[in-house]
């Protein structure tokens, strides 16, 4: 499929040194590396987001007062390095 897209200089370079670098006459490969690693990436951002939120609320009791203690003492003292 063909489509036209806006490029700034420094970017439209840099795609055509690196298809250079590859052997490849124009842009339409590397753009479309470029898509698939962004693609990629944001589907394991989002499985890692949702996998981080699975976990919400799934600390041990004994592990959640301690950190409330924690918590708790550090909000005893603002202004110092560690009452800890």
């Amino acid at each position: 499929m063909r489509i036209t897209i806006d490029l700034d200089r420094e970017h439209r370079a840099k795609l055509l040194k690196l298809a250079a670098r590859r052997g490849e006459k124009g842009l339409s490969f590397v753009i479309a590396e470029v898509i698939e690693a962004y693609l990629g990436d944001t589907t394991a951002k989002d499985r890692l987001r949702k996998r981080a939120l699975a976990l919400r609320g799934t600390l041990p009791k004994a592990e959640a007062e301690s950190l409330q203690r924690a918590v708790a003492a550090l909000r005893a003292f603002p202004n110092s390095a560690s009452p800890i």
